[in-house]
């Protein structure tokens, strides 16, 4: 059975009350998902689903801020700490299920986040690695096996994999982003401020080279303009 991308169907969320012994159909389930190439531009993604809809609206993306080089632990801390202290300060809805994109390390450092913040009896949590799609639960070292052909496997595979989506999709704009301002970084008169006027009015630099001296005398004045096409005309 293929799962639609756009709904998973309801008997699907009733079968994971079976996964977790849940007191309750887990309607509202969120998933964490780290991103990162050798350690550069750390990025990390939470995905949100309502009673099987994926809701986008509450799709969120993290730049990884306290944390230097590919610590995937570290990140999954900072990011767990900050969704829910920001959802405890608003007084929004906690999650019935949250799944995290590892196995025991991923997990065991996002749940003692929610210790920290007094929620670890409130939001259940379950970590999925991802080679033979193992279950594990706080405090067990031991993984969890769910049947291949089962509901609850293609419920909290789908859901990890439409965060790794979403997570890897931010991390390349990321990447990109980068490595624009860093072909105009480095031109003499051209400073940080400039480039992200560039940056966000054309949004690639083929379409800087492109415009008009008016358009460019209008956005950045006479001299910035002058400077950026001596440096194309060299390039």
């Amino acid at each position: 059975y293929i799962i639609n991308p756009s709904r998973i169907p309801y008997r699907f969320i009733t079968a994971l009350l079976w996964l977790r012994r849940l007191p309750g159909q887990p309607r509202h389930i969120e998933c964490f998902d780290n991103s990162n190439l050798q350690g550069t531009n750390p990025v990390a993604s939470c995905v949100v689903f309502r009673d099987g809809r994926p809701s986008r609206k509450e799709y969120r993306h993290f730049n990884i801020k306290t944390v230097v080089g590919a610590d995937d632990f570290a990140s999954m801390r900072e990011i767990v700490f900050r969704r829910y202290t920001r959802l405890m300060a608003e007084g929004q809805e906690l999650p019935d299920l949250v799944i995290v994109d590892g196995g025991k390390g991923q997990l065991s450092n996002a749940y003692a986040v929610l210790c920290e913040l007094g929620l670890e009896k409130q939001v259940p949590i379950v970590g999925l690695a991802k080679r033979l799609e193992e279950i594990y639960y706080p405090g067990d070292p031991m993984p969890y096996y769910l049947s291949r052909t089962g509901e609850p496997l293609k419920v909290v595979c789908h859901i990890r994999d439409e965060a790794h989506r979403f997570g890897i999709t931010f991390h390349r704009q990321k990447r990109s982003n980068d490595f624009l301002r860093s072909e105009l970084k480095g031109i003499a008169g051209i400073g940080p401020r400039t480039v992200e006027t560039l940056l966000g009015h054309f949004r690639t630099v083929a379409r800087i080279r492109n415009a008009s001296d008016e358009e460019l005398i209008e956005l950045i004045g006479a001299a910035r303009t002058q400077r950026l096409r001596k440096h194309f005309a060299s390039s």
